[in-house]
């Protein structure tokens, strides 16, 4: 039994494995954003439930609810887009993947893998202009409403629009990385 130092070129399974942990700890993130974003679903029709009835009651619209409606609705998209990643739930054409990766694997992986690049790099584009975004909403104390009935800062807004967003493109770099994983080594 050798004590000696181990060949630095030598394969080692166990350091190509990422840590439990830290995978652990980024699948809850993913589902906290998406459980979040199931919340905000919530939210959004309960407030949709108040305009209606104030507006049959009262015969008019509820302060904010078409503002906070719209910010709502792309800030449960960006939360739960990650899990819809991961989960391989994305909208595609499976006539032509399915087959093609039953018969090639590691052509269907190539596939793949361009895929979550490019993903990721949209989506990080998304996320670098929410940032502009929110970085600009923040100084200039932007807001959603009407002075003096009801209004909402929408830095919030824009910063869970912003996380969901750099999550969503760093767990498309995540399937990159699986996926040229298949293709060098001939697995997952």
């Amino acid at each position: 039994m050798s004590t000696g130092p181990r060949n630095p070129g030598a394969a080692d399974p166990a350091a190509s494995q990422p840590d439990p942990t830290v995978v652990r700890v980024w699948h809850r993130l993913v589902e906290a954003l998406a459980a979040l974003g199931t919340f905000m679903i919530g939210i959004l029709g309960l407030i949709i439930c108040a305009d209606i009835l104030a507006r049959n009651a009262m015969g008019a619209s509820l302060p904010l609810v078409s503002e906070m409606g719209a910010l709502l609705v792309v800030m449960i998209v960006a939360l739960q887009l990650a899990a819809a990643v991961r989960s391989d739930r994305l909208a595609r054409t499976e006539v032509f993947i399915v087959p093609l990766t039953t018969r090639f694997p590691r052509i269907g992986a190539a596939l793949a893998l361009i895929f979550s690049l490019v993903g990721a790099w949209m989506l990080g584009l998304i996320a670098m202009n929410t940032f502009d975004i929110l970085a600009d909403d923040w100084t200039s104390a932007e807001f959603i409403g009407i002075v003096g009935i009801a209004t909402l800062p929408t830095w919030p807004f824009r910063a869970l629009i912003l996380v969901g967003f750099a999550v969503a493109a760093l767990e498309f770099l995540v399937r990159a990385l699986v996926e040229a994983r298949f293709i060098l080594r001939g697995r997952t």
